[in-house]
């Protein structure tokens, strides 16, 4: 921590080494540091990392069930292709009130959402697709749990409006992994060629959905930025990387690695469709974060960057993993925080998140499927790039007049993880 923390300056000089391991980490943080942490099994968080999680196969966001109330609601946001949750039956809408049988409220949701990684039950409300209503007789599941690598590409799409002379991509991606394994290619592989048929298919406009996106690595980071881009070659720089004095110094001093890895550049990519594009619409949550903002900030100085949903979390730092490799029996692993990142033109200035160009808080009961074109997101980034109304009469949503308590993104350990390659 002395040598690669960010705010080393700022680790106490003599710390209480006679805490346990988790308190004694939490001793030496800055004050201004919200995203560093330690787990107990590095080779869990390896593979969380890169998308592979134990779980049922399901994402919830949980209200308060009304205004003043303490009992709480989860709302399925999305459920995974192939997954316990998907072959149980439950799909997006459906809200969940028990867990293991026990209510979910302001005290207990925390605890019953840490016993959803094991096998468990769920009482929910069945979400009618046709009526767009909430059932009123509760079922109860049983859920088992597997160890499910998500694919970070959820849904893609190609919406045609001749009228407006538009053709409009549509991608929901919700984690940067490269692939399944350190070192793996696979789903970078896997979006080049989603933007292969983008090209092909000529569209004109492109829409990004990262609203359940809570970071990743950071090369996935660059190659999805590289097939956005136009007017770019394998020496403009995407980002620049900015550690303590000391690291800079040796990173800079070390022949195998040298300044340019202060940098990281886009990619040539035969793929890119920023030729075809004025601007990248992007749809943002309230747990996006790290990567996902990263995206956003470095695209800013080529191309415009029109934002559609709620303020972005506003991680600007990145980490990386470290573990003792030569005790077998020493599992545990930090994720500290060693550099903070600044895209082409020097700009950082999203501490406090990216706030949108249009508010959407995406917290109706009454939703439509993903990818559906009446969909709230969806349907105001295609509404501004045609001009015009899509998807006939959008029925008014049934919306709270508060905000998301907690999601179960909230318990996954990569969540605002944005990771670097090692020194």
């Amino acid at each position: 921590m002395r040598y690669l923390y960010y705010w080393t300056d700022e680790i106490p000089a003599s710390p209480n080494s006679n805490q346990e391991p988790a308190a004694f980490f939490e001793s030496l943080l800055s004050a201004q540091d919200r995203f560093s942490i330690i787990v107990d099994d590095y080779r869990e968080l390896e593979s969380a990392l890169q998308g592979v999680t134990k779980e049922a196969g399901y994402e919830l966001v949980l209200y308060r069930e009304s205004a003043g109330s303490d009992n709480v609601i989860g709302q399925i946001v999305y459920t995974k292709p192939n997954s316990p949750a998907t072959t149980a039956g439950l799909k997006r809408g459906d809200v969940i009130t028990h867990i293991n049988g026990q209510l979910l409220t302001a005290n207990t949701f925390g605890a019953l959402l840490g016993q959803i990684n094991e096998t468990h039950t769920v009482t929910y409300r069945p979400f009618d697709v046709v009526n767009r209503t909430l059932g009123t007789t509760p079922v109860t599941l049983s859920l088992t749990t597997i160890e499910y690598a998500e694919n970070p590409v959820y849904f893609s799409q190609v919406y045609d409006f001749p009228a407006a002379s538009k053709k409009v991509g549509y991608l929901m991606y919700n984690l940067f992994s490269a692939g399944t394994i350190s070192g793996s290619t696979v789903y970078n592989d896997q979006m080049d060629a989603f933007f292969a048929g983008f090209k092909s298919q000529g569209i004109t406009d492109l829409v990004l959905d990262l609203r359940y996106n809570s970071g990743g690595a950071i090369s996935a980071a660059v190659n999805l930025a590289s097939l956005m881009v136009c007017n770019v070659t394998a020496n403009t720089v995407f980002v620049q990387r900015q550690y303590n004095q000391q690291v800079i110094r040796d990173i800079v001093s070390d022949a195998q690695l040298g300044p340019s890895f202060l940098v990281d550049r886009f990619v040539e990519k035969t793929q890119s469709v920023g030729s075809q594009l004025t601007r990248v619409y992007i749809l943002t949550g309230s747990r996006t974060a790290s990567a996902s903002e990263l995206v956003i900030n470095g695209l800013k100085p080529f191309m415009e960057v029109f934002i559609i949903g709620q303020t972005t979390v506003g991680k600007n730092v990145g980490s990386i993993l470290v573990n003792e490799d030569d005790n077998p029996a020493n599992t545990w692993g930090m994720l500290p925080i060693v550099l903070k990142l600044f895209n082409s033109q020097g700009q950082s200035d999203y501490d406090n998140g990216f706030a949108p160009d249009i508010k959407d808080l995406d917290n109706s009961l009454a939703v439509y499927p993903l990818g559906d074109v009446r969909e709230s997101m969806l349907n105001k980034a295609l509404v501004h790039i045609t001009g015009g109304p899509v998807g006939g009469r959008v029925g008014a949503a049934e919306r709270f007049d508060r905000e998301v308590i907690a999601t179960s993104f909230d318990r996954k350990v990569y969540r605002n993880r944005l990771i670097i390659d090692p020194l």
